[in-house]
């Protein structure tokens, strides 16, 4: 609506503008006086006259004192026939010298002109305001449609192929027997193969599921029609169902074809555990779904390839042999894959010569593929805030922690107690950390506030680990008391710093009970079934399957895993205090120890070491 009445305004300026200059084009800026027959004949009588200019019916008189008049006589009478009839003498009138213009079209030019102008201008408003109505009609039209964003082969700018996507080895793999069957179908059918009809891409947010679903349109170089699954779902029931079948009826018009459906658990969770409502509209769609893929022939060469990192809440039967048959993990990269990644998106960034994107992987467990691409980002940010032309090793350490932990709060001042607080917090960390065999090495050492946190310890594995021990596990809660265990020492007080390190600590120990059975009392069992409303899709409640008297057990063993590693904190802060004072001393002086800084204290000799007072 603002913009139809933004176009009439538009519209009513240039008539009002066409209107003013038709105005003063056909209106002379210096009007003529008018004066009656009698009053012309009397002065052509007295030789007042200097020359008349006929124009039909108009006559233009000019006067000898130079003065201008119009007068007007019949149409078919001539200026001798009006002088005759006024007894004018023919020596008075052949003095005057008279110009009698030819006939021409410009009057009824004229005339016509200005019946046309506010014709057209009336037709061309009107034609505009059905325009609109046409437009608004055709867009309840195609409510029903889906807006797929289509990718043709030709357009080279945003062509992706497996050569662009790093790592997922094992998924490109997969991925590319649905590019050959492309490719090449009859290669398949004349074997007896049925190709999957659909690839379900499965893994974590950032993994580049959506990446490796263009790269298969682009080495099959075959259009590609990308979706969510949530444009399908409208308020009104049965809207999703005909977005589907326009979406599908596209796809076959151009086969080969690649659909791809990102988050399809949008519409795809399972059915009948809606509380009404909006449930009835998703289901429809889901069912069209269901039949549409039924409605492939063999020979039909369109593969869909569907995105979730919510691959339980699935409806099964999206996944049984026929629909989604096929599914692929997109696992989180590992320090290789991370290290190729970085050389992707690193390509168009200046880095020093002195960047080891290997280091930068080996700081990065965890990291998704969209995690390196932000942190090269922000690490180019970062360079650009500092005024320089290239990317240095420190900039990418900073990304790190920027991304993993927020940004550097250094307007966030604390107070002298509070500082050496904090240092021997972290200190505590670091020095647990360090003299626990099974935990991972301490990479940095930080009081410098970042997020939520007033410092921090960063400790990361050496490689990449997929199974963890029970020492692992205990080293770990012996680590996170580390810095509660100095407060009490050192302070004889607690602070409020440490509760984020203990809500972990009970976390970790609770799940080393319930969870993963490495309780010697409660056995090699699990405690507790999880319970998820599909509607919400959420986990929101759990369900006890063991008795009140379990349950008291269970808080025992999560107690008993605490106050172990209480002690093991409490054991080595006590033998090891003259190198936590050092560590102390060190992080006052420069806030933030890097790994070969640290390690470097524990090679120097103890020897004058002097206690930090509290």
């Amino acid at each position: 609506m603002r913009n139809v009445m933004k176009n009439f305004l538009v519209f009513f300026g240039v008539f009002l503008l066409i209107f003013f200059i038709f105005s003063r084009v056909s209106v002379p800026l210096s009007k003529p006086e008018t004066v009656d027959l009698g009053t012309f004949v009397t002065e052509l009588k007295e030789d007042k006259v200097k020359s008349i200019e006929v124009d039909g019916a108009r006559m233009a008189v000019s006067l000898k004192d130079g003065k201008t008049q119009l007068t007007f006589k019949e149409e078919t009478q001539s200026l001798s026939e009006l002088a005759a009839n006024y007894d004018v003498s023919p020596d008075k009138l052949a003095a005057v010298a008279v110009n009698v213009k030819a006939s021409s079209s410009a009057f009824w030019l004229n005339a016509l002109f200005s019946f046309l102008l506010p014709f057209l201008l009336i037709s061309g408003f009107l034609w505009f305001i059905f325009r609109q109505a046409q437009g608004q009609s055709n867009r309840a039209l195609s409510f029903g449609q889906a807006n797929a964003r289509e990718v043709q082969p030709q357009d080279k700018r945003i062509r992706i192929t497996f050569a662009d996507v790093a790592g997922a080895k094992e998924a490109k793999e997969e991925l590319y027997e649905v590019v050959e069957f492309l490719k090449s179908p009859q290669k398949f059918i004349s074997l007896g193969a049925r190709i999957p009809k659909g690839v379900l891409l499965l893994g974590s947010p950032g993994t580049g599921k959506t990446m490796l679903a263009k790269a298969v349109a682009g080495e099959a170089n075959v259009p590609f029609f990308s979706i969510s699954g949530s444009e399908f779902v409208e308020m009104f029931v049965g809207v999703g169902a005909s977005r589907v079948r326009d979406l599908f009826r596209k796809a076959k018009k151009s086969a080969p074809a690649i659909v791809f459906i990102d988050e399809i658990d949008a519409v795809g969770r399972q059915r009948g555990a809606g509380l009404g409502g909006s449930h009835d509209e998703r289901e429809q769609t889901l069912n069209q779904i269901l039949v549409e893929m039924d409605g492939f022939d063999t020979d039909t060469n369109v593969i869909i390839i569907a995105a979730t990192n919510r691959p339980d809440i699935l409806d099964p039967a999206l996944l049984r042999p026929g629909r989604f048959d096929r599914r692929i993990v997109v696992d989180v990269p590992d320090i290789n894959d991370r290290e190729a990644i970085l050389k992707v998106h690193a390509k168009k960034k200046p880095l020093a010569s002195d960047v080891s994107l290997r280091r930068v992987a080996e700081r990065t467990p965890g990291f998704t593929g969209a995690d390196l691409a932000n942190l090269l980002n922000e690490a180019a940010i970062l360079a650009a805030r500092r005024n320089k032309k290239v990317i240095n090793l420190d900039e990418c350490f900073n990304a790190i922690e920027k991304v993993m932990l927020g940004p550097e709060r250094k307007s966030y001042v604390l107070s002298e107690r509070e500082k050496k607080i904090t240092a021997f917090h972290e200190a505590g960390h670091a020095l647990v950390a360090h003299e626990s065999p099974s935990a991972d090495p301490v990479q940095k050492v930080s009081i410098v506030s970042r997020g939520r946190a007033a410092g921090y310890t960063l400790k990361l594995p050496v490689e990449d680990k997929k199974l963890h021990s029970k020492k692992e596990f205990l080293a770990d809660l012996a680590v996170m008391l580390g810095g509660y265990v100095v407060e009490q020492e050192v302070f004889h007080d607690l602070t409020t710093g440490a509760s984020n390190d203990l809500q972990q600590a009970t976390k970790l120990a609770r799940q080393l009970v319930t969870k993963y059975g490495m309780s010697d009392r409660l056995g090699p069992r699990t405690f507790g079934e999880k319970e998820e409303l599909i509607f919400l899709g959420r986990e929101i409640a759990e369900q006890r399957d063991y008795s009140e008297k379990v349950a008291q057990q269970i808080d025992a063993e999560v107690a008993r895993f605490l106050d172990e590693a209480l002690k093991v904190a409490k054991t080595i802060v006590s033998k090891q205090r003259r190198m936590l004072d050092r560590i102390v001393a060190e992080l006052l002086k420069k806030e933030t120890l890097e790994r070969e800084e640290f390690e470097a204290l524990f090679a120097k000799p103890a020897k004058q070491l002097q206690a930090v007072p509290a």
